[in-house]
């Protein structure tokens, strides 16, 4: 199973992010843009992991979830990667209104090692994919198109454990299913 950990904004965010980006989609050729339905912050990819460890994974990232407070998230801005000038990923920003999404992120990635799937190495750094270049691309011109959009903020309240299976959505790319919703903590521990 190919799973990652992320927070799915809600439709109304989708919607208005959908909204900006439709007119730009079609000055966009040499993007291939992502769907709707793809769109997530990924907070810990996990890579392949055995359908024997789902149980103990969805209960470990479960408690590790209930730990944290709810968010409030907005997406803002853009960017690409590696780097605006050898584009290969252009992406929406993620502000952090309240809480820290960091930490969220941290304890995941540490709960999943401890459940033995232990996800990439790569550096936590929150985005939601728009679109993937056919090639390198110099893409300035995308991010400040891109950038002083703001979306509605929204407050997370649960994460998902996502199943990615490969080459069965629209157009051969994935198609997401969620496998579990793994709440946040409801309210503050008490301190007496």
């Amino acid at each position: 199973m190919r799973l990652f950990v992320a927070v799915v904004p809600p439709d109304d965010v989708l919607d208005d992010l959908e909204e900006h980006l439709e007119p730009r989609r079609e000055a966009g050729p040499e993007i291939r843009w992502t769907d709707r339905h793809q769109w997530h912050v990924t907070l810990a990819f996990l890579g392949d992991v055995p359908e024997r460890r789902l149980d103990d994974l969805t209960d470990t990232l479960g408690r590790s979830a209930a730990k944290r407070d709810p968010l409030v998230l907005r997406l803002s801005g853009a960017g690409a990667f590696p780097n605006p000038y050898a584009a290969r990923v252009l992406w929406a920003g993620v502000e952090q209104v309240r809480g820290d999404l960091a930490a969220v992120a941290g304890g995941i990635r540490n709960a999943s090692t401890s459940a033995g799937a232990t996800p990439d190495g790569t550096r936590f750094h929150p985005h939601l994919t728009l679109g993937r270049f056919h090639r390198p691309t110099e893409a300035t011109r995308w991010i400040r198109a891109l950038d002083a959009w703001e979306g509605p903020a929204w407050r997370v309240g649960e994460l998902a454990l996502v199943e990615s299976h490969l080459g069965e959505g629209r157009g051969r790319r994935p198609r997401y299913e969620v496998l579990a919703e793994l709440p946040l903590r409801e309210r503050p521990p008490r301190t007496d």
